[in-house]
Parts: structure tokens; C-alpha cells; sequence
């Protein structure tokens, strides 16, 4: 079968040394990131502080631009800030928790750092978690989701796509009741932007945020956050810094909050990790999402068969529409197994409770797969497993 988006494998080095499964967890580094990392060299020692008014202070906002397109947004409403977790925080921070809405609803399949932001935040402040468990580790029933948003619900702050199950959401259908009873909704993204096709009208989000650390091969320290502009306008974080404020450079001690992304940043910007978070994102743009995803759910649906034929349990969604960019092996010994393939330069992570994550990405070729479980068949038959046993394990 001919594969057009093969045609990208050329942009990533990477793929030269390694068959790279884990784009899930760290996107595949694009080849002209040295270039825009040396740029931001040469214009620090170039330029010293002129460097700020040459193009640097405005980065956090022209970068999201750059990602804007790929969530359906307009220019001039995507923040780039340091982490999810900041911005999660910025949410929090900037919506009142009396007057009888006291209550955020989230998910047991939420990404952990997100639940400690509401969490430690929530305890300290007088609002309170409502956590909708999940009964198999993989999918959480959105009947009971939504049973669980009600008039005490001032935010509902979950998943697009679930990061241990790559389980899709229907985060549409939980908004439509979210703002029915008069609540906000905020969409942690990570797992689904660069991989799936996401538009913010489409979802009905308030808040969407996510980074481009991995499905959009950005690297890390480039996070997003979209605010619907009603929204925006309405409400502000409390937790904030200079370059959110309309007159930054006029140093004056009341805050006065800026329009649009620039309400939404904080203190000063990460520069270098801003240089090199738009390489992969104007690929994937080229790429096209629709052919992306597309590709995403053949490969995924040849994992699933090739793991069914083995007798592998699976943690993913077997239905497409529900089904994310990662496979999940809970093969035995996954653990170590793992560590076996790293050190065949087959790249993938472990998660405990999920078992070994396989991401195929739109630069990886159907043969790779192939080769990856054929791998694990092999570390399993001779007992290569067994020489990592007790290791470290290796964060990827």
C-alpha cells in the first residue's frame, strides 16, 4: 500500500537509528529545530536585550497562532505557557467557587499532574473534587459523567482522549449538559491535538489546553491554552504576571488585564523552548489532519490484530471513533519487556496498569509495527526479558 505521509520520515532523524513508537509520550525531534534553536542563539548574542522587541515578547502569542489552525481557532486566542499544569492552575485560579457552585467534576482516568492542580488547589481554597471513576481502566461512562454535573458544578476539568487507554471522550455531549447547568468546561488536550482532528467550536470547550510535546513533535516547555473569547472577556486568573497586563512596561502595581492569549500569560516567557515548538505543528499542518488520523486508526487497528492474535490483553477503545493514536500491550513481564525493545532501539514506554504503549505516528511505516511485535514475541520466547529485571526504569 502506498503511504504518502512516508514522505515526512525525512524531516525527523530519529527514524534513521530507531523505530519510534512513542510519539505519545515525546514527539520525534523535526531536522530544522537546530536551526531555529541556533537562531535563538544568534539573536541573544547578537542583539542582547533588543532581542525582546525584535520578535521575542510577542512569541508566547505568534506561537499560538502557529498552533491555532490545529484546534480551529482564531489568531490572536491561543497562550503558549510553560505547562499543562500552569495553565490548569490559570483556569482554577480565575473562576469564584461560591454563591453555591463550589464543586469541579473530573475523571479517575484524568492525566495525574492535572488532578493535583485541582486537587491541592481545591482543598485549599474552599471548592471541592468530584471524581467519576472509571470501571475498567479504560473508558469512563459518560451517563455517569454527566449524572454527576450538576447546579453546585462550577467547572467540569477533564480528558479529550484518556492518557493510559487513548480512549476519545465525547466531550461534546458532556458540554452541551456541562453549560446547561450553567457550568464551564475545561478539555485537557494533550492526547488528542496532533493526532486527532480537534475543533474548539466543534467540542463546545470553554478551556482547551495541551502542549506540543508530543503528537506535535515540539519538545517540551510549549504548552497551550485556548479561552473561548466570551469567556476571556468575562473572567481573568489570579494567577498571572507582567505580561498579562495591558501596560506592561509601565510597571504600574494594579493589575490591569490585556484582551485575548495576552490576558492569559504569565511572567516572563521561555524563549528558547517557544523556538522550537512550531516545527513539528507546520508539518502536520502540511500533512493535513484528516490524512493523519486516517492513517492513525489503520495502524492502531493493526496493532489490535496482531495483539489479538497473540492473546495480549489490550488496553484501548476497539470501536475507531473512540480510539486515540496509542495501543497498549499488557503483555507479561511488560515492564521489562519494555526495557528489551529500548535497548533494540525500538522505542516505546511502560505505563503500570496499561503495560507497553505503542504510538505509531503519520512518519511511521507499517513495517515497524510489524517488526516491534515480532520483537516482543521473540523477548518473550528466549527469556531476554529476564536480564532487565530489577533495572532502573527508563523514563520516556
Amino acid at each position: 500500500m502506498s503511504d504518502p505521509l512516508l514522505r515526512f520520515r525525512a524531516h525527523f532523524p530519529i527514524l534513521d537509528t530507531s523505530t519510534y513508537l512513542v510519539s505519545n509520550s515525546l514527539g520525534a525531534m523535526p531536522r530544522t529545530v537546530p536551526d531555529r534553536l541556533a537562531e535563538y542563539t544568534a539573536s541573544w548574542a547578537t542583539r542582547g536585550v533588543r532581542a525582546w522587541a525584535d520578535g521575542w515578547w510577542s512569541m508566547p502569542v505568534s506561537v499560538g497562532d502557529e498552533i491555532a489552525p490545529l484546534i480551529g481557532a482564531d489568531a490572536g486566542t491561543v497562550a503558549m505557557v510553560p505547562n499543562v499544569s500552569i495553565a490548569q492552575a490559570e483556569v482554577f485560579s480565575a473562576l469564584s467557587y461560591g454563591d453555591g457552585r463550589d464543586t469541579i467534576v473530573m475523571t479517575e482516568l484524568d492525566f495525574p499532574s492535572v488532578r493535583y492542580v485541582y486537587d491541592e488547589l481545591a482543598t485549599r481554597l474552599g471548592a471541592r473534587v468530584v471524581v467519576v471513576p472509571s470501571e475498567d481502566g479504560v473508558r469512563v461512562d459518560e451517563d455517569r459523567l454527566i449524572a454527576a454535573i450538576d447546579e453546585r458544578t462550577r467547572l467540569v476539568a477533564i480528558s479529550h482522549v484518556l492518557f493510559r487507554s487513548a480512549y476519545v471522550m465525547d466531550v461534546a455531549r458532556v458540554a452541551a449538559h456541562a453549560h446547561a447547568m450553567g457550568a464551564l468546561v475545561s478539555l485537557d488536550a494533550y492526547h488528542s491535538v496532533g493526532v486527532i482532528p480537534v475543533d474548539v467550536r466543534a467540542l463546545d470547550a470553554d478551556f482547551l489546553s495541551g502542549g506540543v510535546l508530543k503528537w506535535l513533535c515540539g519538545g517540551p516547555g510549549g504548552c497551550f491554552l485556548w479561552v473561548r473569547p466570551s469567556v476571556s472577556a468575562a473572567v481573568a486568573p489570579a494567577l498571572t504576571g507582567w505580561q498579562a497586563h495591558r501596560h506592561p512596561f509601565a510597571f504600574e502595581h494594579e493589575m490591569q488585564y490585556a484582551d485575548g492569549a495576552w490576558r492569559w500569560l504569565g511572567g516572563t516567557p521561555a524563549i528558547p523552548a517557544l523556538f522550537a515548538a512550531t516545527e513539528g505543528a507546520k508539518l502536520l499542518r502540511d500533512a493535513g489532519m484528516d490524512a493523519v488520523r486516517a492513517k492513525s486508526l489503520r495502524q492502531t487497528g493493526r496493532l489490535i490484530e496482531l495483539a489479538d492474535a497473540r492473546g495480549f490483553p489490550l488496553t484501548v477503545a476497539r470501536q475507531p471513533e473512540r480510539r486515540g493514536g496509542t495501543v497498549a500491550f499488557d503483555v507479561p513481564h511488560a515492564r521489562e519487556v519494555a526495557q528489551a525493545l529500548l535497548a533494540r532501539e525500538i522505542i516505546v514506554d511502560y505505563r503500570p496498569g496499561a503495560g507497553i504503549r505503542v504510538a505509531p505516528h503519520f512518519y511511521t511505516s507499517d513495517d515497524e509495527l510489524e517488526t516491534a511485535v515480532e520483537s516482543i514475541d521473540e523477548i518473550l520466547a528466549t527469556d531476554a526479558w529476564k536480564q532487565y529485571t530489577g533495572e532502573k526504569p527508563v523514563v520516556t
